[in-house]
């Protein structure tokens, strides 16, 4: 068997992605064996982190096409295996540092991650819409996202996601879907069919707590929270768990909607915390004409940004103005995000234009080592 040949081979290996850790199979220590026979037969054999991986048909797919691309490889047999407890542990450790110890990774010193909370003073203004499609047009652009589904009681970002896999658990650790390239959590993934949830504050915490804890998301270029309406319990438990985190308001251009956005929004000044910008949804529907119709009113988003930035004492800029869309919606319904299914219409070109506001929004250095030691 030529060097050249396994050099190839495993070359190849290194390019398939594991669907959840979204890292070569190779870096994780999930390839146990490859044997490559004179007739050009690879038979590969795969760990796989639990028995019922719910991505084990993706891994070897990918595996095959990835080695049949190979010159030379004439067939592949790929054999499912899963990990005993010590190599999990060993893929844990990999993965979360020495040790394997939890934490919330979005708060150590070092972290690059821009962690945005995206607020609203009521509910029906379309936040959840606008987080997913942030979050899809980030990804798009290359880079790492993820969505930490926060709205406990009204959870709606797997469906406007498309999401219907739960996630895989490795021991304590969660693993989360992945769909567009977001990795998504939420509690909605953990009830039965359309199961309301019934918490008190305490649990409410726990839960958020645990999903920056428990879940594996890896090195995010994006963090995005999606809150529920006000300042309740888990706006102030995000205050308490992701300091550094900034708040983005949704509000509608209704004057009555942005003086309850407010609230959302003004709430930084109690934690300490950065309002980035405001966005205004639904600001104006596009008639045949060419023309504009205010259905909510109109300046509710600029009004807002001018008393966030006198409450704050910094400047809060409206960062963009989404019009009403029924492809929108309809996005929404198919789990199909439209800055994905439909880039070329003005809803998805606005959000696509907040997003890239948030990608060049420099990440800061407060709080992070600089390396340097005095001489």
């Amino acid at each position: 068997m030529s060097t050249a040949l396994v050099e190839a081979v495993n070359a190849a290996l290194a390019t398939v992605i594991d669907p959840e850790l979204r890292r070569p199979i190779t870096e994780l220590g999930m390839v146990d064996s490859v044997e490559i026979s004179d007739a050009g037969t690879v038979r590969l054999a795969v760990l796989l982190t639990i028995a019922g991986c719910p991505l084990r048909d993706t891994i070897t797919r990918d595996s095959e096409a990835a080695l049949l691309a190979v010159p030379g490889v004439t067939a592949v047999d790929v054999d499912l295996k899963v990990m005993t407890q010590a190599q999990r542990d060993a893929l844990k450790e990999r993965l979360r540092g020495p040790g394997g110890q939890r934490g919330i990774p979005f708060n150590q010193p070092g972290s690059l991650t821009k962690v945005f909370a995206v607020a609203s003073g009521k509910g029906g203004v379309g936040k959840s819409s606008v987080t997913v499609n942030l979050a899809c047009s980030l990804a798009a652009q290359g880079l790492r996202v993820g969505i930490v589904d926060a709205d406990v009681y009204g959870f709606s970002v797997p469906a406007l996601m498309g999401i219907t896999q739960q996630p895989t658990r490795v021991d304590d650790m969660i693993l989360p879907p992945v769909a567009y390239g977001v990795k998504v959590i939420s509690i909605g993934m953990f009830v039965t069919g359309n199961q309301p949830v019934a918490w008190r504050g305490p649990m409410l915490h726990r839960a958020l707590e645990q999903f920056l804890t428990d879940v594996y998301f890896g090195d995010l270029d994006v963090l995005f929270l999606d809150l529920p309406p006000g300042t309740g319990d888990i706006a102030i438990s995000v205050a308490q768990l992701l300091p550094k985190a900034e708040i983005l308001v949704v509000t509608t251009p209704q004057a009555a909607a942005a003086d309850v956005a407010e609230r959302a929004g003004a709430i930084a000044t109690q934690t300490g915390q950065t309002v980035a910008g405001v966005i205004e949804n639904m600001s104006y529907l596009e008639m045949p004409d060419g023309g504009r119709m205010a259905l909510f009113g109109s300046g509710g988003g600029q009004s807002l940004t001018e008393r966030l930035s006198a409450a704050t004492g910094t400047d809060v800029p409206l960062l963009g103005q989404i019009p009403l869309d029924i492809l929108l919606r309809e996005g929404g319904d198919s789990g199909q995000p439209i800055v994905l299914g439909r880039p070329e219409t003005p809803a998805a070109a606005a959000l696509s234009g907040i997003a890239g506001q948030l990608a060049a929004k420099p990440r800061g250095l407060t709080g992070m080592s600089l390396g340097l030691q005095p001489r």
